[in-house]
């Protein structure tokens, strides 16, 4: 279940996913690799900087069409 209540400028673990194509799982090993980085919420529903998920979307996007 998404937060109700989340910073301006944050995402949520599902809302993360769903811009990167990818699932909850995905996201997960996107930090344990540290190419993303929590920056609040809780161990259960972390949040992630909309600017930062963005920038690697993009990444990931040339790295594609390349």
């Amino acid at each position: 279940m998404e937060s109700q209540m989340i910073r301006p400028g944050h995402l949520t673990a599902h809302q993360t996913a769903r811009i990167l194509g990818t699932d909850l799982a995905g996201v997960r090993k996107l930090v344990q690799r540290r190419h993303l980085q929590r920056s609040g919420g809780s161990p259960r529903q972390p949040w992630y900087p909309a600017a930062d998920v963005a920038a690697l979307a993009a990444k990931r996007a040339a790295a594609k069409a390349a």
